[in-house]
């Protein structure tokens, strides 16, 4: 057993005789119990021992809110998130990490709370995206309430990124909107511009070139010449279904440089497709003769006979049955 694994045990023993109650304590010590079950984490951590460094850490925050130290309850489960981020299930840290946060601002440290779910949802990006998406979601919720605008601009383009990543486009849709909102009540409308044609790559991504086109009315006041002009260049060729220019728009040095998940989306972003001309009918060899109704051949004889009364001196054709008609006279 480690020197330090040995403290550790003597400061958990230490905390569990302060929520003892006796003839002279009659409530328990939850303060005094909670430091030393804090410093026992801090013993287990050094001695690598990250199951019980997070065990400690846990009893200690509970031990805070019961006497309404919510700060450090709250600091105590980010220290456990901390400790236990290679050993937690990815389910469990993001509890941890909204739990934390709700301490805080009931605290009325509501920076602190955007910041654990921060560093959470930097944890879990890698491996467990969508977790990700809702704790920064979550961090932009906590910045708005505090009036910081700037940092939850920050905490949603954080989001809406993971969500271009995952192909989540109508989701991103709706996250670059929210994110437009924040910098509107900032006035920055130089990064409304850059999200205007975010979004009008988002919209072709999702086969809508005519949401594509609304978004750039909406926003594209916005934009500056070269977006501008990078973007009328898409449209128009969506609009004219002209796929080599779309393809050579969309490879704009101006697209290039944009964050790398928009310039990988930009490359992905299905061309149109130029209408082919209806094929010609085809003549077939030896064909039957177009059917005419009895109806029309009784039309067409009429015609006929009124042309020759008209023209006296017009030739006439005899047919066969004619032929018989006048022989079995003359007999």
């Amino acid at each position: 057993m480690s020197v330090k694994v040995f403290e550790a045990r003597e400061h958990i023993k230490a905390a569990e005789k302060f929520l003892k109650t006796s003839l002279l304590r009659w409530k328990p010590d939850y303060d005094s119990a909670a430091d030393e079950y804090s410093q026992a984490a801090q013993c287990f951590r050094i001695a690598r021992d990250m199951e019980n460094s997070k065990e400690c850490h846990l009893k200690a925050s509970e031990n805070y809110k019961k006497n309404r130290a919510f700060f450090h309850a709250a600091k105590a489960l980010e220290n456990a998130i901390i400790v236990s981020k290679e050993i937690s299930t990815h389910e469990e840290l993001y509890d941890l990490a909204v739990e934390s946060s709700n301490l805080y601002q009931q605290h009325g440290s509501g920076d602190s709370g955007a910041t654990v779910l921060d560093k959470t949802a930097k944890i879990l990006e890698e491996n467990s995206p969508e977790l990700a998406v809702k704790l920064f979601q979550r961090a932009a919720d906590v910045s708005s309430t505090e009036s910081s605008q700037h940092q939850g601009s920050e905490y949603i383009s954080k989001a809406s990124r993971i969500l271009v990543k995952l192909q989540w486009y109508d989701q991103a849709v709706d996250s670059l909107r929210r994110e437009i909102g924040f910098h509107q009540e900032s006035g920055n409308t130089g990064a409304i511009g850059r999200l205007t044609v975010a979004i009008v790559l988002v919209q072709l991504a999702r086969g809508d070139p005519v949401a594509a086109e609304k978004a750039y009315k909406e926003w594209g006041s916005n934009c500056e010449v070269a977006e501008m002009q990078t973007l009328e260049q898409i449209l128009q060729a969506y609009d004219e279904e002209d796929r080599e220019s779309a393809k050579r728009a969309l490879a704009s040095p101006f697209i290039r440089n944009m964050d790398v998940e928009y310039a990988r989306l930009a490359a992905t972003v299905p061309l149109p497709e130029a209408l082919e001309p209806a094929p010609r009918a085809a003549v077939r060899e030896n064909a039957a003769p177009s059917y005419v109704s009895a109806t029309a051949q009784s039309t067409t004889t009429a015609e006929v006979m009124k042309e020759d009364e008209e023209n006296p001196y017009a030739p006439v054709t005899y047919t066969k049955k004619d032929d018989d008609e006048d022989s079995e006279e003359l007999c």
